[in-house]
């Protein structure tokens, strides 16, 4: 009544593939209605996530495909990519979280100077000017420009970075030890 031998290393490595090809489509489908309704305007970050999505969903499928034919060629294709993604995702996860506030600070300040649409993104949403000061006679997108009552972005920004960067990191980790499973198993 169990499950034995290649049957269930079949069955749970064709369940997480689906699993991955449903967060694929979901990466591609979040990106790209954040750039339809204007949430993002950076092409560059919609781009990257949609080509992680496309990437995910092409691995996923390689996956699934090569456990229900048990296709020797594929799931050996299959382990290699995942081992690589494997030790990427494990060392930006752990990146994420040992990184400290100064190295963090310097980060947000090149993220911000490299980007004008991020900048723009960023004040419209978070209601603020400028990174470390804000320029009254410059340009500002945020609501609270026309009064003169902005504060700069670093604060706001820097309030949410750190919890994203160790929630990041966290959810990181943990699905980099679910591809070991996955790699285990083929």
């Amino acid at each position: 009544m169990g499950c034995a031998g290649f049957t269930c290393s079949k069955h749970s490595l064709c369940a997480l593939n689906i699993l991955y090809v449903m967060v694929s489509l979901l990466m591609i489908g979040i990106a790209a209605w954040g750039k339809w309704f204007g949430l993002v305007s950076s092409f560059q970050v919609v781009g990257g996530v949609i080509g992680v999505g496309v990437f995910l969903f092409f691995v996923a499928l390689a996956g699934l495909i090569g456990a229900m034919k048990h296709h020797q060629v594929l799931l050996f294709f299959y382990m290699i990519v995942l081992f690589m993604v494997f030790i990427v995702q494990f060392s930006v996860s752990s990146a994420c979280l040992a990184i400290n506030r100064e190295q963090q600070d310097h980060l947000l300040e090149v993220g911000w100077n490299n980007s004008q649409s991020t900048q723009r993104d960023v004040e419209k949403s978070l209601n603020c000017c400028g990174f470390k000061q804000v320029d009254p006679n410059g340009t500002c997108d945020a609501a609270c420009f026309p009064n003169h009552s902005c504060l700069p972005c670093a604060d706001k920004i820097q309030e949410h970075a750190g919890k994203v960067l160790h929630f990041v990191g966290g959810i990181g980790l943990f699905f980099s030890f679910t591809e070991v499973s996955h790699l285990s198993s083929s």
